[in-house]
């Protein structure tokens, strides 16, 4: 049975989405444990919160960056499946203005629609040809598609709001096998499983200067168990080697409180052990 799915999830991860722009999680704390998300320590001068929603059903969270044009985290709830890979990237209309579709689109459908240019779209995030012609980078998700149960939650992953200029090795080495081995390992035994997935900002960008390079990607979970037990755990990696550390809840809020430098980072409530 754990063989079947290790391979279910690994064919997954292997390899459009409707969102709400919003000010606030307060339309899907859902994906946070006890509804509460990471602290204002990890909030971006210019940030947009986002209730990533398609087909009329929110499927996860992300606090977007404006500015550097990546996410700084991702939040969603840990529920492996297998289905389709989607071959589309999707842009979200909202991040532009709050005049048009929340329904998110891709450039071509957007700009057919709304008749706004391709220099706007460009200054509120990023698009998909930012990722063109990459080295030694590639698309890597911080809600990967593999965590996801279901088509519908399987497409709202393909958002160009959910991913960040990865290391490729990395992406399909190290990452990967936390993403697949890892947590079926430590779910083990977990009802309920929050993750949170985010990145560091680092010095390099891609696209002319348009996107930044995370210097870290980092992970958080914390599961529900029989009898009113939680566990957690966590791993960050640095994005140009091919390795990822496992750490304790608390050392990689530690981390990541020296990292951002705005104050005590802490990623999920305090019910969550440390």
């Amino acid at each position: 049975m754990l063989l079947l799915l290790l391979l279910q999830v690994l064919a997954s991860c292997l390899w459009l989405g409707r969102s709400e722009v919003v000010t606030s999680f307060q339309s899907c704390p859902q994906f946070f444990f006890q509804g509460t998300p990471p602290n204002n320590a990890l909030r971006p001068n210019n940030p947009a919160w986002i209730c990533q929603r398609y087909n009329n059903r929110y499927h996860f969270a992300t606090l977007y960056n404006r500015d550097l044009r990546i996410p700084v985290y991702s939040a969603y709830l840990y529920q492996p499946g297998s289905g389709t890979r989607p071959n589309i990237w999707m842009v979200e209309p909202q991040l532009i203005s709050s005049q048009y579709s929340n329904d998110m689109q891709t450039v071509e459908d957007l700009r057919n629609q709304t008749k706004v240019t391709l220099a706007t779209i460009m200054n509120s995030q990023a698009i998909s040809q930012d990722y063109r012609n990459l080295k030694d980078l590639n698309r890597g998700h911080l809600n990967p598609r593999c965590h996801q149960y279901d088509n519908d939650s399987m497409m709202a992953t393909f958002t160009l709001t959910n991913i960040v200029p990865q290391n490729k090795t990395l992406n399909g080495g190290a990452w990967n096998d936390y993403e697949v081995k890892m947590m079926i390992n430590e779910t083990t035994g977990c009802t309920t499983t929050y993750v949170v997935v985010g990145a560091v900002p680092g010095n390099n960008y891609i696209a002319r200067q348009r996107v930044n390079v995370p210097s870290y990607i980092w992970a958080g979970a914390c599961c529900k168990k029989g009898n009113n037990q939680m566990k957690t755990w966590a791993v960050i990696a640095e994005n140009d080697k091919n390795a990822v550390q496992p750490l304790t809840l608390g050392d990689l809020e530690n981390r990541l409180t020296g990292y951002y430098g705005k104050g005590k980072v802490s990623l999920f409530h305090s019910d969550c052990p440390r």
